[in-house]
């Protein structure tokens, strides 16, 4: 019995609603002027390229720099951290979008989990996903400021 007055009431909500945009809409044959507003330009980068670096960051994590890595940078190779369900095509167009190279060639690596222990306590540490890039010959990637 409980149970057809709350459909009831969810039935006048919707209606109450309906009537209260009617109010906010004009008559019919009325034509309503705005006044405009001055256009938005673009401060550094066009739409499109907005919507590809939007991806970048759900591809890359962070560029992984240790001493390997360091000595690496000489024949153009640099690693960057990834998520875990990304693949190589996905990662060659995310570094060309961001840096603006051309990559010639990804290897991925993925570390697994280890087990760790202080004491009694055990537990894992957390295992990731890494991409090492080959960029083409005379471009640098700028992983760290100076």
């Amino acid at each position: 019995m409980g149970l057809p007055r709350i459909f009831k009431k969810k039935v006048k909500e919707v209606e109450v609603k309906e009537k209260e945009k009617a109010k906010e809409r004009p008559p019919e044959g009325v034509v309503e002027v705005r006044p405009q507003q001055p256009s938005q330009q673009p401060t550094q980068q066009p739409k499109g390229r907005e919507k590809k670096m939007a991806g970048v960051y759900c591809i890359l994590k962070s560029p992984h720099v240790t001493e390997k890595v360091t000595d690496l940078t000489k024949e153009n190779q640099y690693v960057f951290k990834v998520y875990p369900e990304t693949h190589k095509t996905e990662i060659k167009k995310a570094i060309e979008n961001l840096y603006g190279v051309d990559v010639l060639d990804v290897k991925i690596i993925n570390v697994p989990r280890k087990r760790r222990r202080l004491g009694r306590i055990s537990g894992w540490r957390k295992g990731y996903k890494k991409a090492i890039v080959k960029i083409k010959e005379g471009q640098k990637i700028e992983v760290l400021p100076r």
